[in-house]
């Protein structure tokens, strides 16, 4: 049996859920997701979960954060002062916004908290900090 190792590309069928069972994403209802092992298109413990299965096989895998996105990190959260956000902007709790850095860069953050004075912007990718659990099936090695 041909068996995925690192320069393969792959094609799969993943459902992604977190420690409460809660599903964050699927290809279930989509094509499967296509990547080359080893180039680091995925999160790196999906793509090592990949190494060794062979075309048809099914496995679930827990990653912990260290191996999807990283630990939450305190110091990628912040408070701005309100009158900073562009007075057109209308802001909720759980809202995503895109901040300028002096070198054009664009970070994405979501705002995590409002006061009447201030507002807590959270850098950190969405998943960070969290285990996740994920049901593969490899659909095609090529």
């Amino acid at each position: 049996m041909v068996q995925a190792k690192v320069g393969d590309s792959v094609k799969v069928h993943y459902t992604g859920k977190l420690g409460d069972g809660t599903v964050f994403d699927s290809s279930a209802e989509r094509e499967p997701l296509e990547f080359a092992i080893g180039e680091r298109q995925v999160i790196p413990g999906f793509e090592s979960a990949m190494v060794g299965m062979g075309i048809g096989e099914s496995k679930t895998v827990t990653i912990p954060s260290e191996e999807a996105y990283g630990p939450h990190r305190q110091e990628l959260v912040i408070v701005v002062e309100k009158e900073q956000i562009p007075t057109d902007v209308s802001l909720n709790v759980g809202q995503l916004l895109q901040i300028s850095q002096s070198d054009d860069q664009v970070i994405p953050v979501v705002v995590t908290d409002i006061s009447e004075s201030h507002v807590t912007l959270d850098a950190n990718h969405p998943l960070a900090g969290q285990e996740l659990t994920f049901d593969i099936e490899l659909v095609e090695i090529s």
